[in-house]
């Protein structure tokens, strides 16, 4: 019985299960999109989101360099980490999450698994944002946007609001004798 195991081993034993994600990760970081089969692309997304997190710049210099330590202990690659620190970390600086995008190609012809496309989400020009956009993080509360946007809101409609009450009081014949 497998009760409380949600890793899926993909038929492995753990030191080539880890190989495999690792090889897989580096894969992605440096060509952005790979196509490999669905459950493989589900444990990569696991394996891969962590680390991309880790890459958003915040603390001191120390701090910084730790993270590429813990990074590249995972990953094994110094292309692939320095790649991830400075290509993709200033495009997910605003994203809180998600950085991965897995779509489904159908099935493969020699063995019928089920394949899929696994890419970064900001580098796919047809589905992402501009990059001026990206590149400034979000500025979050926990009232998204809180007081300063509701005054804003409601100030746009008190100028907005007289006009209407405006053209609400005059009759349809006053109207017609304007």
């Amino acid at each position: 019985m497998r009760h409380g195991d949600k890793v899926n081993n993909l038929g492995r034993k753990k030191a080539h299960r880890v190989a495999l994600l690792r090889n897989l990760a580096t894969e992605l970081i440096v060509h952005k999109r790979i196509v490999t089969t669905l459950a493989k692309a589900k444990a990569l997304r696991g394996f891969i989101e962590p680390l991309i997190t880790k890459t958003k710049k915040n603390g001191s210099e120390a701090e910084i360099m730790h993270q590429h330590r813990v990074v590249f202990s995972a990953l094994n690659s110094k292309i692939a980490v320095k790649e991830l620190f400075t290509v993709v970390a200033p495009k997910i600086a605003s994203r809180p999450g998600g950085y991965t995008r897995i779509i489904k190609l159908g099935t493969r012809p020699g063995d019928a698994a089920e394949t899929a496309l696994i890419e970064l989400v900001d580098f796919n020009e047809v589905y992402g944002k501009t990059v001026a956009k990206a590149a400034e993080p979000a500025k979050r509360t926990r009232r998204a946007g809180g007081s300063k946007k509701k005054a804003e809101e409601t100030a746009a409609v008190a100028e907005t609001a007289p006009e209407v009450k405006a053209e609400e009081a005059t009759s349809p014949e006053e109207k017609a004798a304007e």
